[in-house]
């Protein structure tokens, strides 16, 4: 289905989700009362998971601290890496009820499935099982005379404790895999819950680590629940070592304040507003032709898609002419087509947060290119364009997670770079250039934590992924990704 005739009705595949439970010291369980979990092409009920509450959590922390404190899991390298291996080949061996899942719950299109929203986040659980075999837990620092005496010394590398671990509803297997992997490869037990939108694929997870795996009871505790209060007990537990976090920076920073009272290590992966910097001298097509599937990938709804596009002045009506033949091409609709490229956003209330930023942006003065419209039913938003757009406007500044892309005309480099860095945000960004060296010196100039030049792709299991500024702290994914969940002790001892 094109966006020129979307009618995403009645998708054909699962339209109910089988029951799920959570995992809580090695034991799947159910609980008193459950939440709906709804599917965003059509707006109807997929399922039902269980709503754990406080109780649940206590249990789950509990079992974490005990797991931690009594067994061998932090100190056996060799049994981790095991299990490691065995949860990658059961997610393998699942992937195709992982993938009717991941559709049917997330709204992630089929295409999506092959690629960032199943299969390669898969792969991160390889990467850490692998990156057991060669990392190593001590740094040997040498030997120094002191005090008329030889002192070796040398440096070792410790699991930092339990983890609460905390998805967005946007990517949940990236996001969990990426805090789940690397928490387990460096030692530490973890309690993961996943977000109230898309519950049952972080619960599948759970599952599958239970009935496929030999990770001990307690090491891994999945949890679901609509509660806030449950949230805030993950990030306040005297028992809780380490806080990883991805969703917005205003629930990011209420983490952070109130992990503060036991200062807890606190990992953020927060939000993003990313700039594309298209230099005079760049690829205009090409460009254009990145904004429009980077801003439509999964509806927009990624912390770091380029969502501003920052053109030379004098060539404004040049790229939108562009952008408004790539953006009429991107597929919309039934999530379970082959063909579709984009499908819905997560829930009603989101889509209306989007069309809202829209409305307003147009009222302030900017152009509607294309787009801005609901689609119905389910939850589709048309992919928009808007030109002339302020830097300071309140759509150049706030995350809109939706497929919407603002083309803001800049004067020179300088004041490219400026109004790229006018952001609360510092998570990703790009630039596109002829002259390489030249996109390179501006890519340098950016505040962010990865950036592309001319279509590069930076993110994968083995490079670290995070933010400058308010788009986070600390580091997933490749080796920084695991020693975000290590602790260093420097220890000395007399030669002799």
């Amino acid at each position: 289905m094109s966006s020129q005739d979307n009618d995403p009705n009645s998708p054909p595949g699962p339209q109910t989700a089988p029951t799920r439970r959570m995992l809580i010291d090695g034991q799947l369980v159910a609980a008193a009362g459950t939440f709906p979990s709804l599917n965003p092409a059509t707006g109807a009920v997929y399922g039902h998971a269980p709503e754990g509450g406080t109780q649940a959590a206590e249990s789950a922390i509990a079992a974490a601290r005990r797991a931690f404190d009594t067994t061998d899991w932090a100190t056996d390298v060799a049994f981790r890496a095991h299990c490691l291996d065995q949860l990658h080949r059961a997610l393998r061996e699942n992937v195709e009820e992982l993938r009717e899942l991941t559709i049917a719950e997330v709204g992630a299109t089929r295409m999506l499935t092959y690629a960032n929203q199943l299969e390669q986040p898969i792969e991160i659980v390889r990467y850490y099982a692998d990156l057991l075999n060669g990392y190593s837990f001590t740094e040997d620092l040498g030997e120094i005379d002191f005090a008329g005496q030889r002192h070796r010394r040398w440096v070792e590398r410790e699991a930092a404790g339990v983890v609460s671990a905390i998805a967005a509803y946007n990517f949940p297997h990236q996001l969990a895999l990426a805090k789940l992997s690397p928490a387990l490869a460096a030692g530490c037990t973890v309690v993961l819950k996943g977000a109230p939108d898309t519950p049952l694929a972080t619960l599948a997870l759970g599952e599958i680590i239970a009935e496929h795996t030999d990770i001990p009871a307690g090491v891994v505790n999945v949890l679901s629940s609509a509660e806030v209060e449950v949230g805030k007990l993950l990030t306040t537990h005297p028992d809780v070592d380490v806080v990883t976090f991805t969703g917005s920076t205003p629930v990011g920073r209420q983490i952070m304040t109130a992990a503060g009272d036991t200062l807890k290590r606190v990992f953020l992966e927060l939000g993003g507003k990313s700039a594309l910097i298209l230099l005079d001298d760049g690829d205009f097509g090409a460009a254009a032709l990145y904004c429009a599937f980077a801003v439509c990938n999964h509806a927009g709804q990624g912390c770091a898609i380029t969502t501003r596009l920052l053109v030379p002045r004098q060539r404004q009506d040049e790229i939108l002419a562009q952008l408004n033949a790539h953006f009429g091409n991107i597929s919309y609709g039934d999530p379970t087509d082959p063909a579709i490229y984009m499908g819905p956003l997560i829930s009603e209330r989101q889509r209306d947060k989007v069309d809202g930023l829209v409305q307003r942006a147009v009222d302030a003065g900017a152009t509607l290119v294309r787009g801005g419209k609901k689609v119905d039913p389910g939850w589709f938003y048309e992919p928009t364009v808007l030109a002339n757009v302020h830097p300071d406007s309140e759509i150049a500044q706030e995350e809109v997670f939706g497929p919407v892309l603002a083309v803001i005309p800049y004067e020179d480099t300088d004041d490219a770079v400026r109004i790229a860095n006018n952001s609360q945000y510092g998570l990703s960004g790009a630039v596109f250039g002829a002259d390489e060296k030249r996109a390179l010196a501006v890519a340098r100039r950016v505040r962010t934590g990865s950036l592309s030049i001319n279509g590069g792709m930076y993110f994968g299991v083995d490079t670290p992924f995070g933010g400058y500024k308010q788009s986070g702290i600390g580091r997933e994914m490749g080796v920084a990704g695991l020693e975000e969940f290590l602790e260093t002790k420097t220890l000395a001892a007399v030669i002799g």
